[in-house]
Formats: C-alpha cells, structure tokens, sequence
C-alpha cells in the first residue's frame, strides 16, 4: 500500500516560509532603523549632502553642507 505524503509536505514547507517570514520580520524591527540611517548616510554623500544624526536610530537626514561656501569667504 502506498501512502499520498504530498499535503503532508505542503505544509511543513507552508510551516518553514511562516517561520522564516517571522524570523525577517523580527530583525527588521531590531535593525531597521540601523539600515535606514546607512541608505540616509549612502544617500548624502551620493548629493554631496552632509548626514546629520537623529534623536534616535532611524532618524538621520541630510543638510546642506557649508564647506564650498567657506571656501569662497
């Protein structure tokens, strides 16, 4: 007599990808802020833009930097 596993291995695979979503859900949220604040830092010096941090993880931005304008004082 032969067995039909197929739904039995559906879903340990639905099981697996359920765990690996929660597992990358939870470290975005750890780290999300700390990948935000490196594209900001990327972003700035990409616009010749100087990073200024924030409060707060995740918070950074960018400002107009005053060095060429020093340079023409």
């Amino acid at each position: 007599m032969r067995l039909n596993n197929k739904g039995q291995t559906l879903v340990e695979y639905i099981l697996i990808i359920s765990l690996i979503t929660v597992i990358a859900m939870g470290l975005v949220n750890v780290f999300g802020g700390y990948l935000k604040d490196a594209i900001t830092k990327a972003g700035c010096s990409i616009s010749n833009k100087e990073y200024v941090e924030g409060e707060k993880v995740g918070e950074g931005s960018c400002a107009e930097t005053s060095k060429i304008d020093d340079w023409f004082k």
